[in-house]
């Protein structure tokens, strides 16, 4: 029996621990690098799968990420600090072993139960998060001045950022940027209307102003790419729905939202995008030191430290690949993400299953201010991308041509 024919029988619950164990960022046991729960998890599935665990074949998109990735850890086999590189090299080979089990979960899936987990995993992950940030709000009066963590908050520089499961205010939109664009390609139902609102409030709650921006750019490229009259309902829904979150915030629980968000805004021009242009200009430099195979893959941080006396990524995922792999490490990055457009637009996917196109777009808007050399959400991205393709695959190898027959006949 084909093997795609039995690869609608995976457990729809298990799709959906695996995606909720995924988001849990702030929970894992260090090692020289962190163990997540979503690994563990990994791990005992092909545990007690062994027998039966079967590798997929590799997309395009995929053989040049697995390739850059190769670059990159070469990159750091002669650096200066090659601790840190030795460290990376062993981390990298942890999340593509783990990309290779989440593969072949999702795989084995139908698309209706990928999705239906990815909904129920998004209104999880923003509840637990919210849930967090509450009673982080309830802590504020005794956290002091200065900048302090309590459950799912950051109180920084006086403002109280959701951070939720995760350990940054900034990767939390990252994260949500599957599930917003999942809720907004899919907002017919109650659940998913619910799971865009409960998006909404927490990216806000935020106050990233990179992340926030690229969630309004992707909610005008959404609206773009249909109907405008048939996205008026949607939007009204959701003015309403956040008008009516920013007042009980406002009136009824006396949090000054606005003022916070336009503090946030009138920071920029102070702190310059919290120094990211300064750290910019640093990887720029580090990079014209070797511009071929770059400082040595995660030996930014060391030199920034050596040079500048801070322990800083360089906050751009594409300066920091050239800054620390050099023009071959970018040159292969970038063929990764045209491949992985050329796949999306070549299987229509972009069309049929939107939410993949748009998250895509999110992730590399937010990479301009985020250092995500390797991020376990956009490894799950990958692999559902991997599994729709796959399945496209499948589908077009089992219809044949509609003249088939017809050349039958003419060779008779």
């Amino acid at each position: 029996m084909d093997r795609t024919s039995l690869a609608i029988e995976r457990s729809p619950f298990i799709i959906f621990l695996l995606m909720v164990f995924v988001t849990m960022g702030k929970y894992y046991i260090y090692v020289g690098f962190a163990i997540k729960p979503y690994m563990i998890f990994c791990f005992l599935f092909m545990f007690f799968h062994l027998t039966s665990f079967y590798f997929h074949k590799f997309q395009l998109f995929e053989i040049f990420f697995f390739f850059f990735y190769f670059m990159y850890m070469y990159s750091g086999a002669f650096s200066l600090y090659s601790t840190s590189s030795f460290r990376v090299m062993v981390g990298i080979g942890l999340y593509l072993l783990c990309y290779l089990i989440i593969k072949e979960i999702i795989s084995d899936s139908k698309e209706s139960v990928i999705e239906s987990a990815l909904g129920y995993a998004g209104i999880v992950f923003n509840l637990i998060s919210l849930f967090l940030y509450i009673l982080g709000l309830r802590m504020i009066d005794s956290l002091g001045d200065g900048d302090y963590r309590a459950y799912g908050l950051l109180l920084d520089r006086e403002s109280p950022r959701l951070m939720g499961v995760l350990q940054d205010p900034n990767f939390f939109v990252f994260y949500n940027t599957l599930f917003f664009t999942y809720y907004l390609c899919n907002s017919k139902s109650l659940k998913n209307k619910a799971g865009l609102i409960l998006c909404l409030t927490t990216s806000v709650l935020t106050f990233s102003r990179g992340g926030l921006i690229a969630l309004v750019l992707l909610f005008f490229l959404y609206i773009s790419m249909n109907k405008f009259v048939t996205q008026l309902k949607l939007l009204g829904t959701l003015i309403i729905s956040l008008s009516l979150i920013a007042y009980i915030a406002i009136v009824q629980l006396n949090f000054d939202m606005f003022a916070l968000l336009e503090s946030r805004v009138e920071e920029f021009s102070i702190d310059q995008g919290s120094g990211r242009f300064d750290l910019w200009g640093r990887a720029l430099e580090f990079f014209s030191t070797n511009m071929v195979s770059g400082v040595g893959s995660f030996n930014f941080e060391e030199y920034n430290y050596f040079y500048y006396g801070d322990r800083l990524a360089a906050h751009n995922t594409f300066l920091e690949i050239l800054s620390e792999s050099g023009v071959f490490g970018l040159f292969f990055y970038l063929l990764f993400i045209l491949i992985v457009f050329y796949q999306l637009f070549e299987s229509k996917l972009y069309r049929t299953k939107p939410y993949l196109f748009l998250a895509f777009v999110g992730y590399l808007l937010q990479m301009l201010s985020l250092s995500l050399v390797f991020n376990d959400i956009f490894f799950l991205f990958l692999a559902i991308l991997s599994a729709y393709l796959h399945q496209s695959e499948y589908r077009d190898t089992k219809s044949p041509p509609v003249d088939s027959h017809i050349e039958t006949d003419r060779a008779i």
